[in-house]
């Protein structure tokens, strides 16, 4: 299995909604992708002042990353899709 460095994340996207709140179906072509996701595997940190800091979510954590993260990578891993992103562009942990 793939392990990120440092401060990265790997990421699987969860699959948002396609109803809206009034029951309107929203197709394919118009959604967004997802911003929720669960953490599959995370780096061991980053050295700051000489000290080891260690990323603050584990695999499993179900979290919201920013829509428009500059440091988002899309991989394909196994034939797998995922995102790797910095932590942080994890904006929290739902």
């Amino acid at each position: 299995m793939f392990k990120p460095l440092h401060n990265y994340v790997l990421l699987e996207r969860l699959e948002e909604e396609n109803k809206t709140a009034g029951g309107i179906i929203i197709p394919d072509t118009a959604k967004e992708k997802p911003s929720r996701a669960r953490v599959v595997a995370t780096g061991d940190g980053i050295f700051e002042n000489g000290q080891k800091v260690p990323v603050s979510v584990k695999p499993g954590d179900v979290i919201l990353f920013a829509k428009w993260a500059s440091s988002a990578n899309e991989v394909k891993i196994e034939g797998k899709d995922y995102v790797l992103i910095k932590e942080s562009d994890i904006l929290g942990i739902l």
